[in-house]
């Protein structure tokens, strides 16, 4: 499959406001109604847009720390740790990484005791686990959606 300039655009536009109807879609990216419906099922169907989501403001939510933590472990299955790890409470997402650090996790939770009751009760004493390091994210920006950058890696 073959992901053009308009596709990328139609990308762009769904990652930040995955509502838009197809008409505002169509209009943004300069196409018919009926090309923008048609792109957007193909894109769905070979997998390229694979759910459409709605984005959270954490705080709004009481979530008010947000921390990435790095995790190693030992010689375990990583499946089975990285869906172990994905259970715990206030953990957004777990990715399985290269190099010397095995999982990056997400977790967000209302305040520091919470943040630091997951990560050194839960994340740190899980069987399994050798090491944990916590970064608190001070502030976020939104960087280029999926599907905005330049047309060079095409």
């Amino acid at each position: 499959m073959t992901v053009d300039r308009v596709d990328r655009a139609i990308i762009a536009e769904l990652a930040t406001d995955a509502r838009l109807s197809i008409r505002t879609l169509a209009e943004r990216v300069h196409i018919s109604r009926t090309q923008a419906h048609n792109r957007v099922q193909r894109l769905v169907s070979d997998g390229v847009l694979t759910s459409f989501a709605a984005q959270v403001d954490r705080k709004a939510l009481g979530l008010n720390v947000t921390a990435i933590v790095i995790v190693k472990v030992g010689n375990l299955p990583w499946p089975d740790m990285a869906a172990r790890l994905a259970e715990l409470p206030f953990v957004e997402k777990v990715q399985a990484v290269s190099g010397d650090i095995d999982f990056v996790l997400t977790v967000s939770a209302p305040d520091n005791e919470s943040l630091s009751a997951v990560i050194l009760s839960r994340v740190h004493d899980m069987p399994g686990v050798i090491s944990t390091r916590s970064h608190v994210i001070l502030d976020e920006r939104a960087g280029t959606a999926p599907g905005a950058a330049p047309d060079t890696w095409a």
